[in-house]
């Protein structure tokens, strides 16, 4: 097994329903990835130690996905060299996952986190897949086949339609 390229965290076991795509997507792209809980408000010396030490094992992207308040990944994205992705999670003391949203979306200048839609994890799978895409040619041969891959699907969805009569 290869080293993890791409850190999945969330900050409860809660939110793997929504994070277990970006772990799908990746195992799509055979893309090595590493899959953890790290609380921002109940284990933040774990959070320090993950963002400070995730590039030095090798981690190119982390994608944090977070709840309510969703304060991990600002935090992580205040203390790692890496490009965070943030995926809002609509979480059961959640208002409509806006909360998450905003908390995530909202990050002051420096300090970049790229968002993604609520709950919209394999969209960060994609995201993270082209950055590293743009410097493995393997990755992005991947990505150009899952693009091409969409394009048919669209394609045949259409062909279904004309043969219906519409």
């Amino acid at each position: 097994m290869n080293k993890p390229r791409v850190g999945i965290i969330m900050g409860s076991d809660s939110d793997l329903p929504v994070m277990k795509a970006a772990a799908d997507i990746l195992n799509y792209f055979k893309i090595e990835f590493e899959l953890t809980v790290v609380s921002a408000h109940r284990t933040p010396e774990r959070m320090f130690d993950y963002a400070q030490g995730a590039h030095k094992r090798g981690i190119q992207v982390i994608i944090a996905g977070a709840g309510g308040a969703a304060h991990l990944p600002g935090m992580v994205a205040s203390l790692s060299p890496l490009p965070v992705i943030g995926v809002p999670v609509k979480s059961s003391n959640s208002i409509d996952g806006w909360d998450s949203i905003l908390s995530i979306l909202q990050m002051p200048n420096g300090v970049p986190v790229a968002t993604v839609a609520l709950n919209a994890s394999k969209n960060a799978g994609i995201l993270a897949a082209q950055i590293l895409g743009a410097s493995d040619e393997k990755v992005l041969e991947r990505v150009l086949t899952y693009k091409k891959e969409l394009k048919e699907e669209v394609d045949q969805k259409i062909e279904n339609l004309k043969q219906k009569g519409f």
